[in-house]
């Protein structure tokens, strides 16, 4: 058991008041004898610390503490002490203990540079998983008996039958809002018949493949992400190495041909449905029978802007499934990773499908399929 700290005031010869402390100066007992301290109306002359048996760094910090308070000194401290006291002398608690901030003309260029090194390796490491991937397609062409054909239906059912109730409920939806808000603008200029072109050709040129790219991003992206992240986090796909299975093989491809060939039917789709929900606003709120607008949208949309979403459609499935197959194979360390790494599939996807759906705009412009 150690013994309790105790102190004494004693008054010095030359009218100052001294300070002696004495027993165990350590966390375990110092609590109320530090509240005790701090209750002296002072002031101090000298702390004297010739009768302390020991003291820990908390002793040493609280010594130092009064002696600031009361400006005076310590004496008789032994050689350990004197060691802690010169330690912990120079602390100034209410002085700033956070890390240096540098000035913003030296934060900017660094943090500008990790970005750009950040950006480098992730283009390495996104070109090193497609050669991965082709290098997996190419030894499956060679044994066409590994073909994991059970994978790639289930992955199908799972990105597109799955997709079907809630992809044809958000294009039935946006084909009803396209329908109503243009014929409100195209009523002004007495064109609201021009609401048929203005449904068949957005929904199939634009929207139709766009939103569904965005859902599949959102709902099978980060499936993929999730599920090949928690594999990596779980070691199952090092006992896949470890027992001579490509994980290559056996789980990225399927998903990428799942997502790409899906796409294609669930673009198709989409803007299918698209064009019902606007043949529904067509019959109630225009006057335009239902089987007429639909008839009307043959007439009146031109045969390559049909090609123009087929084309878009397996290009955007293509993104969604690399950017989710090849997050989740990055996960490291812990279960956060997961989270974040799901996070970055479905902003990294559905960025790169915005961005390359201006491309193709500007392409088909250019080729005369405006």
């Amino acid at each position: 058991m150690e013994e309790a700290a105790q102190y004494s005031l004693v008054e010095d010869g030359a009218g100052g008041t001294r300070l002696v402390l004495s027993g165990q100066l350590v966390l375990a007992v110092i609590g109320p004898f530090e509240r005790a301290l701090g209750a002296i109306p002072g002031p101090l002359a000298v702390i004297d610390l010739a009768a302390v048996e020991d003291i820990d760094t908390v002793g040493a910090w609280m010594v130092c503490r009064i002696a600031r308070q009361h400006q005076c000194d310590i004496t008789g401290a032994k050689p350990a002490a004197e060691r802690l006291l010169a330690a912990v002398r120079g602390f100034d608690p209410s002085s700033d203990i956070g890390p240096e901030i540098r000035p913003v003309w030296e934060r900017v260029p660094v943090a500008v540079g990790k970005q750009v090194f950040a950006a480098r390796s992730g283009i390495a490491g996104v070109v090193g998983f497609f050669g991965q991937i082709l290098l997996g397609a190419a030894s499956l062409l060679r044994h066409p008996l590994r073909f994991p054909l059970k994978a790639l239906v289930h992955q199908m059912e799972l990105v597109g039958v799955s997709a079907l109730p809630i992809i044809g409920l958000m294009s039935f939806l946006i084909g009803i809002v396209i329908a109503q808000q243009g014929s409100v603008q195209l009523e002004q200029f007495g064109a609201e018949a021009l609401t048929v072109n203005l449904v068949g050709r957005i929904t199939l040129r634009e929207l139709g493949v766009l939103m569904t790219a965005i859902m599949v991003a959102g709902r099978s992206g980060s499936a993929f992400a999730a599920q090949l992240g928690t594999m990596k986090l779980t070691e199952e796909i090092d006992a896949m190495r470890t027992i001579g299975i490509s994980p290559i093989e056996v789980l990225v491809i399927p998903r990428i041909l799942a997502a790409t060939f899906m796409m294609v039917l669930l673009g198709f789709y989409s803007s299918v449905v698209a064009m019902v929900g606007g043949a529904v606003v067509g019959d109630v709120a225009l006057g335009i029978p239902f089987w007429t607008f639909l008839a009307r949208i043959q007439e009146v949309v031109p045969t390559y802007d049909l090609w123009v979403g087929l084309i878009k459609a397996p290009v955007f499935g293509l993104i969604v499934a690399l950017a989710g197959c090849y997050n989740g194979l990055q996960v490291r360390g812990n279960s956060e990773e997961v989270g974040r790494r799901t996070t970055m599939a479905v902003v990294s996807a559905i960025f790169a499908v915005i961005v390359l759906d201006a491309f193709f705009a500007v392409f088909f412009t250019e080729i005369g399929w405006a």
